[in-house]
C-alpha cells in the first residue's frame, strides 16, 4: 500500500474514529485503526465491537491495500509533523512508514486480516433523515438517558419509525424527554430499536448541521451512513440495547390544570443563580406560581437561601412545586425557542415542559420541605 495524503484529512480521518478505541483491551489488533486504501480515497476503521466507526478521506492512492496501525501513535505523529504532505507507504511484514518533509517514521502494524469484519446490512430496511434533524432529535432527549448499569434498557436512546413519524425518547425514571419528526418512512423500514449511549455520544460529536443520514438495521445492530454530499463520509455501527423500551407514553399526564408561558433563557438564568444554594442533602428548588409572578427558592439548612422573582403572564390558580434544578435546567439548555410552557398539575403530580414543537419533558415532582 502506498498513498500520499494532506495532514489535515488524516488527521480529520483519525479524530473522526479514535475515540472508541480504548487503551486497556485484551486484545492488541483494537487499539489499531484499520487503513484501506484504494481508488482516490482512504478509508479509517476503529471498533470496540460494540461501536465501530469508518471514516472515508480523500487521498492520492498509488498502491492500493490495507493494514492496520496503533492509532494513537499514528495520530501523536500526524498531529505534530510539520509538513502538509505526508507519504504513507506499508510493505508486506505490515510495517508502516511515514515520510513528511525531514521527517521519518517507521511504525510497526498487524495484518489486516486480524481485524474484525464489519456486519453487513440490507439496503431494504432504510431510513434516510436529514443530520440536522437527527442531530437536533438526539440533542434535545439524550441528556434524559440513565446511567444507572442495572436497568440496562434505559442505558440509550429509544428510537422508532413507525407510518411517518420518527420518535425519539430517553428517560432514568425520574425524567423522560421525547421528540418527534415528520420522516419518510417506506414500509420496510418500520421498527423500534434501543441505540446504546456510547453510539449515541458518537453521533452527538460527528452529526453535522447539513447532509443526510442513512440509517440501516438488523435484528440486533444499527448503522448510521452520515454523507454530506462529497465523496468522502463517516459510518457508525453499533450493536443494539437488548430488551424491550418500557411504555413510556402511560407516564405522559393525559391532563393539565395550569399551563404557564416562561421566557427559557430568563428561567434558565434563575434557576442557574439559585441552584448554587443547593446541597447535596436538599437538591431542590420550589417554584411558586401566584398572579403574574414566579419565586423561585432554594432553601438548605447548612448552606443558606436563594430567592429569584420573576414577573410572568399567569392568571390561574396559586401553585407550588418543587424539583431538581438539574433536571429542570437540562431541557432548557438543549432547546433554543426562546419561549417555553410548563404544564402542572399540583405539586405531586409530574410537571410537563412543551414548546411549539413536537417535543416534551416530562419531570417528577419533589418532596417540599
Amino acid at each position: 500500500m502506498k498513498l500520499v495524503i494532506a495532514k489535515d484529512q488524516l488527521l480529520q480521518g483519525l479524530q473522526a474514529v479514535q475515540n472508541i478505541v480504548s487503551s486497556r483491551t485484551t486484545l492488541p489488533i483494537l487499539s489499531n485503526v484499520l487503513l484501506q486504501a484504494a481508488e482516490t480515497k482512504l478509508v479509517l476503521t476503529a471498533t470496540d465491537l460494540d461501536v465501530t466507526i469508518s471514516c472515508s478521506v480523500k487521498a492520492a492512492v498509488e498502491k492500493s491495500g490495507g493494514t492496520t496501525v496503533p492509532v494513537k501513535r499514528l495520530f501523536g505523529i500526524a498531529r505534530e509533523l510539520a509538513a502538509l504532505e505526508i507519504e504513507l507507504e506499508v510493505d508486506e511484514k505490515n510495517i508502516c512508514t511515514l515520510r513528511a518533509g525531514a521527517s521519518f517514521y517507521r511504525i510497526h502494524g498487524l495484518s489486516e486480516d486480524e481485524y474484525p469484519p464489519k456486519p453487513s446490512f440490507s439496503e431494504l430496511r432504510k431510513v434516510s433523515v436529514s443530520q440536522e434533524k437527527l442531530k437536533g432529535m438526539l440533542k434535545r432527549t439524550s441528556f434524559a438517558i440513565s446511567t444507572d448499569e442495572t436497568r440496562f434498557v434505559l442505558n440509550g436512546v429509544y428510537v422508532s419509525f413507525k407510518g411517518q413519524k420518527m420518535t425519539m425518547v430517553a428517560t432514568d425514571g425520574r425524567r423522560l424527554a421525547m421528540a418527534e419528526q415528520e420522516v419518510e418512512i417506506p414500509e420496510e423500514g418500520q421498527g423500534e430499536f434501543i441505540v446504546p449511549t456510547k453510539a449515541v455520544n458518537e453521533l452527538n460529536r460527528l452529526l453535522q448541521s447539513s447532509g443526510e443520514v442513512q440509517v440501516k438495521t438488523s435484528e440486533n445492530q444499527v448503522s448510521f451512513a452520515l454523507n454530506d454530499g462529497s465523496e468522502t463520509g463517516t459510518v457508525i455501527i453499533s450493536k443494539l440495547v437488548e430488551g424491550t423500551y418500557p411504555n413510556y407514553r402511560q407516564v405522559i399526564p393525559a391532563e393539565t390544570k395550569e399551563r404557564v408561558a416562561l421566557g427559557r433563557e430568563e428561567l434558565l438564568q434563575a434557576l442557574r443563580r439559585a441552584e448554587i444554594m443547593t446541597s447535596d442533602k436538599s437538591n431542590s428548588v420550589k417554584l411558586a406560581f401566584t398572579r403574574n409572578n414566579l419565586a423561585i427558592t432554594a432553601n438548605s439548612p447548612e448552606v443558606g437561601e436563594a430567592r429569584e422573582s420573576l414577573a410572568i403572564n399567569y392568571k390561574g390558580n396559586d401553585v407550588a412545586i418543587a424539583f431538581n434544578p438539574g433536571y429542570l435546567m437540562d431541557p432548557l439548555k438543549a432547546l433554543d425557542e426562546d419561549e417555553v410552557y410548563l404544564e402542572l398539575i399540583d405539586e405531586l403530580s409530574p410537571g410537563v415542559l412543551k414548546i411549539n414543537e413536537p417535543f416534551l419533558y416530562v419531570l417528577m415532582p419533589m418532596r417540599m420541605s
